[in-house]
C-alpha cells in the first residue's frame, strides 16, 4: 500500500484526518475524541506538518477551553456583585427606616415630655389654687 503525501498546496483537513485517526483506534466505551471547531482567531499555515497541525490544534483548544472558563467565572462574579448591590441597596432602605423610626421616636418623646410638663405645671397650678383656698377658707373661720 503506498502512503499518498498530501501537496503543500492542498488544504489540511484536520477534522477529516482525526476522524479517520479516530476511526482506526480501537478504543470503545471511551470518551469521543471529536472536538470541537478550531476558534475563529487562529487558522493553519500554509507548510505546516500534520504533527504540528494537530499539537498546535491541542493546544489552542486547550487555551480556549481555559479562557472560556475564565468568562464563566466573570460571569458568575458579575451575578454575585449583582446580589451585592442588590443587599447593598435592601441595607440602605433598612437604615432609612431606622433613621425615620428614631426621628418617629423622638418626636414621640417630645410629645410626652411636654404632656407630662404640662401636667406638672397644672398640678402646680391645683395644688397652689388648694393652699389658696385652703388658706381662705382658714382666714374666714379664724374672722367668725
Amino acid at each position: 500500500m503506498a502512503i499518498e503525501k498530501p501537496s503543500i498546496t492542498k488544504s489540511l483537513d484536520l477534522a477529516k484526518l482525526e476522524a479517520d485517526v479516530t476511526a482506526a483506534l480501537p478504543i470503545s466505551g471511551g470518551p469521543s475524541a471529536k472536538s470541537e471547531p478550531m476558534p475563529a482567531y487562529v487558522e493553519h499555515r500554509e507548510g505546516v506538518s500534520r504533527a504540528g497541525a494537530l499539537s498546535a490544534e491541542a493546544v489552542v483548544r486547550d487555551y480556549e477551553a481555559a479562557a472560556k472558563e475564565i468568562e464563566a467565572m466573570g460571569a458568575e462574579l458579575m451575578s454575585a456583585a449583582k446580589k451585592c448591590e442588590a443587599m447593598t441597596a435592601e441595607v440602605h432602605k433598612a437604615i432609612a427606616f431606622m433613621r425615620d423610626s428614631a426621628a418617629a421616636y423622638r418626636e414621640e418623646a417630645k410629645k410626652i415630655f411636654k404632656r407630662i410638663e404640662a401636667c406638672a405645671v397644672f398640678s402646680e397650678e391645683v395644688r397652689k389654687t388648694c393652699e389658696t383656698v385652703r388658706r381662705k377658707m382658714m382666714e374666714s373661720s379664724s374672722i367668725n
